[in-house]
């Protein structure tokens, strides 16, 4: 394979090239080489896909169906969920605004037919959150959660087990909520300041872990005991979206994508990489989905430019098509 320097490197090496001895001409060949090497892998490894939805759906949860390959996106804005192929055809609403009593929407997840999406009123006071279950390929609805937590709840993100088991995380407080399909109740499953302010949230594989994205960072809870097993971590603190992944947490910060490695029982974060730099182009991704090795989340979420209090569009000569990101992880 010919690997071509570009316009700017050939530039540095020509400037440079001169001042230098044979030697160092060809260590700063070589580092321009690997940088371009690094450069052409980092853009084989994504792609992208210009989705047709309307540019102020304003997305924060995704969720893609492994099965039937659809799309599944819930808007912040527009209190609805909208469904595509997941390359980009057939752009539909999926449950429409305000149906089933659904509200902004936030985390969801696929588990077989089953499509999980949470919601938020977004009020500071007489708040609400509401998480629907909905058949993904009837659209029926088979169960609705509605709550109303004293005195601020913000129901965010969640997992379900196995078993069935749905844990819910609450933003606004040090809870953690448990429902146990098929009961309609939503008990309290842990509230300790350890898990303060939780957002993201996953399961181990094994359904023995769950991992939270707190304000200590991630938090590793055994599932049955209920016991914290590591350590504050701030250096994993500041994760939105977080999935679990082959001993693995795969989490969205402010700045990127990041893959924090696990040791052998999956109780400490023992290594942590950078898989995707967000420069400029990256508009407040939140949260994605992972199906086999392929992540998948938008790219530009817009949300800078949306008020949640007014829930209007700040600028809408600023608005853009919607880009979903695809990513292959590498090992």
């Amino acid at each position: 394979m010919h690997i071509l320097l570009s316009t700017f490197e050939k530039e540095l090496y020509f400037l440079f090239q001169p001042k230098l001895s044979q030697p160092m001409q060809n260590l700063l060949l070589f580092l321009l080489l690997f940088l371009t090497i690094i450069s052409c892998r980092t853009q084989s490894d994504s792609q992208t896909v210009n989705l047709t939805f309307e540019k102020d759906l304003i997305p924060e949860g995704i969720a893609v169906d492994a099965r039937s390959g659809k799309l599944f996106l819930s808007s912040l804005r527009k209190n609805k969920i909208v469904t595509s192929e997941i390359d980009g055809r057939n752009a539909t609403d999926f449950i429409e605004s305000n149906q089933y009593d659904y509200q902004s929407g936030f985390g969801m997840t696929i588990k077989g037919d089953t499509l999980y999406a949470l919601s938020n009123s977004l009020q500071k006071q007489n708040n609400t959150s509401v998480l629907l279950l909905l058949n993904t390929k009837t659209r029926q609805l088979i169960a609705r959660y509605k709550t109303d937590i004293a005195p601020y709840g913000y129901l965010n993100d969640l997992a379900v087990s196995a078993s069935n088991q749905i844990f819910v995380t609450d933003s606004e407080s040090n809870k953690i909520y448990l429902i146990k399909r098929p009961d309609k109740n939503i008990e309290v499953y842990l509230d300790t300041v350890a898990v303060g302010h939780s957002n993201g949230i996953a399961i181990s594989d094994d359904n023995t872990r769950l991992y939270l994205a707190s304000v200590n960072g991630i938090r590793v809870v055994d599932v049955q005991t209920k016991k914290i097993l590591n350590q504050p971590d701030k250096a994993s603190a500041g994760i939105d979206g977080m999935k679990f992944y082959r001993n693995s947490l795969i989490g969205m910060v402010e700045k990127g994508l990041m893959r924090y490695f696990l040791n052998e029982d999956g109780t400490k974060i023992v290594g942590i990489k950078e898989l995707i730099h967000f420069d400029a182009t990256f508009q407040s991704p939140t949260t994605f989905d992972i199906v086999g090795d392929t992540v998948y989340f938008i790219k530009n979420v817009q949300l800078a430019n949306f008020n949640d209090h007014t829930n209007e569009v700040i600028d809408t000569r600023k608005l853009e098509s919607l880009v979903l990101l695809k990513y292959k992880i590498e090992d």
